[in-house]
């Protein structure tokens, strides 16, 4: 801060509608000033890392929560599966999960515990995380819609429409830096195709400046065990990509 440092009371006055949290940040910043402009000096010299880690933080408190997502979800009737439902399944996991599994919709027994894959599906998600030194708390998983499908249909349109907000938030505040799409539906919502998911799994795709990789639902592999080792080479792709996050 340079010479006629007072100025900086006009960019410390915010509006009073500002998060709880960015108000106390700039609370604290302005009570430093002060106290350092009452020492006399007039000149803080500002390194890009000092501004850098003040904008992370703004940033991280002015983040969507996922606890804000599911308020927003509340009782949630925005489509006719309500009607069906046992349990909303929002999703669970790391909320700073580096990467995201999204499935489908939940299953029967997802729709009973209210939890994402707890059937065998579940178990061979976890089995596939393993096989790639992943554990399912340092992931976040859930699906493109919160609400079981009677008797396990595909989920429809409007039904993916009404969801797709929620999910898209969901995103928003976890920040994945990878996102494994489960299944023909889930690859085709996010890439807004109809090409099967043979043809569009073994690629990194984009989503929003995500990475996005396709796989096998796991219902789909119990079902089809020989497209095992297609799922294996994307969980290997998945591990690879994770690797070079991670600096390995």
């Amino acid at each position: 801060m340079g010479q006629g440092g007072g100025d900086y009371k006009k960019w410390l006055t915010w509006p009073k509608d500002y998060p709880e949290e960015i108000l106390n940040i700039i609370g604290l910043l302005k009570t430093n000033l002060e106290y350092q402009k009452a020492l006399g000096i007039r000149h803080i010299q500002l390194t890009q890392q000092t501004m850098q880690s003040f904008k992370d933080t703004l940033s991280e408190a002015h983040s969507i929560q996922l606890e804000d997502v599911r308020k927003e979800l509340g009782d949630c009737r925005r489509c006719k599966l309500h009607a069906t439902r046992k349990n909303i399944v929002f999703g669970a996991g790391n909320q700073r999960a580096n990467i995201v599994f999204v499935g489908e919709a939940p299953g029967r027994d997802e729709d009973i515990q209210g939890k994402p894959f707890v059937g065998q599906a579940g178990k061979l998600l976890n089995l596939m995380l393993e096989a790639i030194n992943l554990r399912r708390e340092e992931v976040y998983i859930c699906n493109i819609v919160k609400c079981r499908p009677p008797g396990n249909r595909n989920p429809q349109k409007d039904e993916i429409e009404a969801c797709g907000p929620f999910l898209t938030r969901q995103l928003e505040a976890i920040k994945p830096r990878i996102i494994c799409a489960l299944g023909t539906l889930a690859t085709q919502t996010f890439l807004k195709t109809e090409e099967s998911i043979s043809k569009l799994r073994g690629v990194i795709h984009t989503y929003h400046g995500i990475r996005l990789i396709p796989t096998y639902h796991p219902a789909f592999l119990l079902r089809n065990p020989y497209k095992k080792r297609e799922a294996w080479e994307d969980m290997q792709l998945i591990q690879k990509e994770y690797e070079k996050i991670r600096g390995k």
